[in-house]
């Protein structure tokens, strides 16, 4: 059996100031610092074999605090890739929210931030974003799992949104409701094929 890690970032400086972040590259707010070692506590004891991140420096810096906590791993390799970026929220990228929602209505931007299939004005909806995210997730974290690979995927809520509804079946509802809180270490047991949340 192989372990599979999903872990958002901590937070960025950008979710701290309730801005739209997207692809602009941010890096972590002290709290988000906070979160990461928290995580790389919560990890410390356990085998990571091969670490996966986006391209951007909020899950970089997240994946190597973790890994800077970590008691049992060493030389572990990492591989960054735009396809684990956050979804492109394109013109909303750093607007305020609030802002945002006095300006569209509140209902407008729920849908554009957790409708399944409507993007954003120029950006990304998530199934956009998961046409990327999941080649990847077969192409480059499934060969290591198979190789019985314990794996750290350090990404986004809207990048990892998509892979947990891929390996956890959700429908294109269920999915609107799956909340991933930065910082929280979301575990998988993963053998012949299946996954199965620890």
């Amino acid at each position: 059996m192989a372990t599979l890690i999903l872990l958002r970032h901590g937070q960025s400086v950008w979710n701290a100031a309730n801005k739209f972040t997207g692809w602009t590259d941010v890096d972590l707010s002290e709290v988000g610092v906070a979160e990461a070692a928290q995580a790389g506590e919560d990890l410390a004891d356990i085998q990571i074999d091969v670490v996966h991140t986006s391209d951007l420096i909020r899950a970089q810096r997240t994946a190597e605090i973790v890994m800077s906590n970590n008691r049992v791993s060493t030389n572990v390799p990492t591989h960054c890739d735009f396809r684990l970026n956050e979804r492109h929220y394109g013109a909303l990228q750093g607007l305020d929210k609030d802002e945002t929602r006095a300006k569209y209505g509140a209902e407008q931007v729920h849908i554009w931030r957790r409708s399944y299939d409507v993007p954003p004005p120029e950006g990304e909806s998530l199934e956009m974003c998961a046409e990327r995210t999941l080649p990847y997730l077969r192409e480059a974290i499934l060969p290591d799992l198979e190789a019985g690979k314990n794996v750290l995927v350090a990404a986004h809520g809207n990048s990892l949104r998509s892979i947990v509804m891929e390996i956890e079946g959700l429908t294109k509802d269920e999915v609107l409701n799956l909340e991933i809180p930065t910082g929280v270490p979301r575990t998988y047991a993963y053998g012949n094929g299946t996954f199965t949340r620890d």
